[in-house]
């Protein structure tokens, strides 16, 4: 199943691999599905079924104009669960792909998931507020904007040194892979990427963790500097009642390229439990 049409008639391209329990992976931004390659092969290999798929406005599919919501894009991961036919699955939400997950959790009680994997996820809540002292200045998520309107290769550029953890003695990925990555980031629309941009910066998820009613594996790396730990994933794990809390010492914000080893067999002893 190469696509599949939404409610509101966008097409989502669909990568859909192998037999077996599925287990659905979820992008982060501004990227594609093609960052879960690696683990979707191995989950194929140890007999699972492996459905990844491009984000609204990111990819290869559809660039709407509107639906970069969280209840849209919950609502999209609905629709890939229900035309995928799967069952009893696994989702899988890196970084802004959290927020699917949490928001498909309590707008759709879940419907269809065995168990829900967190990787660098971006809950629960990314904005500073007087009651979430440890969030991030809009002022901040507004320079991230601008930058991107002014010039969106170059922010790319430095975004994903940060994101890969890349500093002058430090060089987790090679310089081929950061270009991928932004060359895969560009094929985006502007729209998207800053519609979703907006979204995981300023929706509070903390109400819709206890929404998670099945067993949670919750990763971050403890030096994420994109999703700082201390306030995302550490929170989470303490408002999500079934959740396993890995955190990976040193490690960044792109943990699928970094750490892709130990994420792919976490990632698999967990789905074996």
């Amino acid at each position: 199943m190469p696509s599949i049409i939404t409610a509101d008639n966008t097409e989502l391209y669909v990568k859909d691999w192998g037999t077996g329990q599925p287990v659905i992976l979820i992008h982060g931004w501004p990227l594609s599905a093609d960052t879960w390659d690696d683990q979707a092969l191995a989950l194929v290999e140890a007999g699972y079924r492996a459905i990844a798929y491009d984000r609204r406005g990111f990819g290869r599919s559809s660039q709407p104009w509107s639906g970069y919501d969280y209840d849209t894009l919950s609502d999209d991961l609905a629709a890939v669960i229900e035309q995928t036919g799967a069952k009893d699955a696994v989702i899988v939400g890196f970084s802004m792909g959290g927020g699917e997950v949490a928001r498909y959790m309590s707008r759709h009680h879940g419907k269809s998931v065995a168990k829900a994997v967190l990787v660098s996820a971006s809950l629960p809540y990314r904005l500073k507020t007087s009651d979430n002292p440890l969030g991030v200045e809009q002022a901040a998520f507004d320079k991230t904007a601008q930058a991107l309107n002014d010039d969106r290769p170059k922010f790319l550029a430095g975004f994903f040194e940060k994101f890969f953890g890349m500093t002058p003695d430090e060089k987790p990925v090679s310089d081929e892979l950061l270009a991928w990555a932004r060359s895969v980031s560009m094929q985006a629309s502007l729209r998207a990427t800053l519609g979703c941009a907006k979204s995981f910066t300023t929706t509070d998820f903390r109400p819709e963790l206890a929404a998670f009613k099945v067993p949670t594996l919750i990763i971050h790396g403890a030096d994420d500097k994109v999703v700082p730990i201390e306030s995302s994933s550490r929170l989470t794990a303490k408002g999500i009642a079934q959740s396993t809390f890995v955190e990976y010492a040193g490690a960044p914000h792109g943990l699928f390229a970094t750490h892709k080893e130990r994420l792919t067999k976490d990632l698999l002893d967990f789905l074996a439990r």
